[in-house]
């Protein structure tokens, strides 16, 4: 028996069972479907972080308070770090050469008829350099802004698209309200994308993009916003350094240690860490989630192909007489066992393209919700691949079986 007259006979079969082998299919069309849109989902993930810390310069270092106030044993007792403090550090050590600080809290902001919740995040120079925020119209403000509590606001692409229905370039000079009090709009920052590397309180980066928030001088915020200039009170202070270059990371980051420790009298109360590790956690993170949603989508695999391996346990007591007549006139075991392993990885492979199909949709469907996608043929790749593997191995038993039995006895079954 030829290849070409097993496929025809595979064909054959699957025809006088259309809805049966459609329906043993639908596990594989989604576990094929799931796999395609797990992958698409991590991937944009991925590059959603590396888009969130691509404006941070290598030698960027995050300093945060650490999480339970403390460092050994979780006490609170350790002293704050402060602006001041801080602003300290590129005169006294040696590795640092620029420092940073920001606050934030959230608000209404308001123009005209518009208003939305919106968080502000107040900050100096210096951290609008090292995380490298650049102004699509307008300007940054100064840090003698700052000092002569000057009311001016910078607003994220987005924000200033949202208030200004897309007149972006005309937002500057407008006057918009933050708590009830008017401030002038400076700028309008360059579309980012993720967070931009805008960090948050306790040392991770918040989920906001930069496109979204607002910006106003950081002395202006704990006035009028925020309400504390320490790290132990009010709103959450962090600090950004800088070091000399990437050979200087370490170094810098050891001193900082030194010196916080110094000032505080526990040099882990405060997390510090540089870019690239806090990129590489986050990136972790991020495969150590798709790596769990495949293997959710490979247990759908999993039970669909025991859907097939019923099907055609069924089928092989349907064609035991088929059988019989085939091994009678000379068919060998594999022959039989190839023409029911084609059929299994058959019904999977239609499976699998009918779910790889359906997955050229996920752009469209979830253009509807706030989760993004990133199509890739690597996904495409395993979702066949888990699909035909998938029908070959619940497949290889009911072939295994109809190839073992006997003629007579094949011959004989009622």
């Amino acid at each position: 028996m030829t290849l070409v007259e097993q496929l025809r006979s595979v064909m054959l079969s699957v025809a006088h069972n259309k809805l049966r082998v459609f329906l043993t299919s639908l596990g594989i069309i989604i576990g094929t479907f799931t796999i395609i849109m797990v992958v698409g989902i991590g991937n944009a993930s991925e590059k959603a972080v590396e888009d969130q810390y691509k404006r941070l310069s290598v030698e960027s270092i995050t300093i945060s308070k650490a999480r339970g106030g403390g460092g050994r044993g979780g006490s609170s007792s350790a002293k704050s770090l402060t602006k001041d403090d801080a602003l300290l550090m590129p005169d006294v050590l040696t590795n640092v050469k620029s420092v940073g600080v920001s606050t934030r809290t959230t608000s209404e902001i308001a123009y005209g008829t518009t208003a939305e919740t919106v968080n502000i995040q107040g900050i100096n120079e210096a951290y609008a350099d090292i995380t490298n925020l650049t102004p699509f119209a307008g300007e940054l403000f100064t840090d003698e802004d700052g000092i002569l509590r000057n009311k001016v606001v910078v607003l994220g692409y987005n924000m200033a698209d949202l208030l200004f229905e897309g007149q972006i370039e005309s937002a500057v000079g407008q006057t918009v309200l933050l708590k009830g009090t008017s401030y002038t709009i400076a700028g309008v920052l360059d579309r980012i994308g993720g967070s931009g590397g805008i960090s948050g309180g306790g040392g991770m980066t918040n989920s906001a993009s930069a496109d979204d928030m607002v910006f106003i001088p950081y002395d202006v915020a704990i006035k009028y916003t925020s309400g504390s200039s320490r790290g132990g009170g009010g709103a959450a202070v962090t600090f950004i350094a800088q070091a000399n270059n990437i050979d200087s990371v370490q170094p810098a980051i050891d001193e900082i240690k030194q010196y916080i420790g110094e000032i505080t009298g526990d040099s882990e109360s405060y997390s510090v860490v540089d870019a690239g590790s806090t990129l590489a956690s986050a990136q972790e993170t991020s495969k150590t989630m798709s790596a769990l949603l495949i293997a959710v989508a490979a247990i759908v695999m999993i039970v669909s192909g025991i859907g097939i391996m019923n099907v055609l346990m069924v089928a092989v007591k349907e064609r035991t007489r088929e059988i019989g007549i085939l091994k009678s006139i000379g068919a060998a075991r594999k022959v039989i066992l190839m023409e029911f392993l084609l059929e299994a990885t058959f019904i999977s492979l239609c499976g699998g393209l009918i779910g790889v199909v359906i997955s050229l949709f996920a752009p469209w469907m979830l253009s509807f919700t706030d989760i993004k996608y990133v199509a890739s043929v690597e996904g495409v790749i395993i979702g066949l691949g888990f699909s035909i593997i998938t029908g070959m191995f619940f497949g290889y038993y009911p072939a295994a079986k109809a190839s073992k039995l006997k003629p007579i006895e094949a011959l004989n079954y009622d």
